[in-house]
């Protein structure tokens, strides 16, 4: 099994920046796909953001391209996504998921 540490949620004003950070342990193979999905309050789970680490293939949700960025550290087990622009719809919780597995969650909140 994998497991799935995410860090980096917080308070931020509308229009800062957050990078959450998802730390991988276990059995993963570097052709794993890892992506972070939000959960809003009151609402079903969301894919935000995906990387495929073999060929570099990333995927956004048209609600925050050009404003995140997925990126990974192969070496480190880690990706991460970097938030710029945020809006209070961006509020939620943020999990990453690789292979079927999930984290616990880490907590954003946008303040207008």
């Amino acid at each position: 099994d994998v497991q799935l540490q995410a860090s980096g949620g917080g308070l931020v004003q509308a229009g800062g920046s957050l990078r959450l950070s998802c730390a991988a342990a276990g059995l993963i193979s570097e052709n794993y796909a890892i992506g972070w999905f939000r959960q809003a309050p009151r609402k079903e789970r969301k894919a935000v953001a995906c990387i495929n680490s073999f060929d570099g293939n990333t995927y956004y949700a048209d609600s925050v391209k050009g404003r995140f960025t997925i990126s990974r550290d192969n070496a480190k087990n880690t990706v991460y996504l970097q938030m710029n622009s945020l809006k209070p719809d961006d509020t939620g919780v943020y999990y990453c998921t690789a292979g079927g597995n999930w984290g616990q969650g880490t907590l954003v909140t946008v303040s207008s």
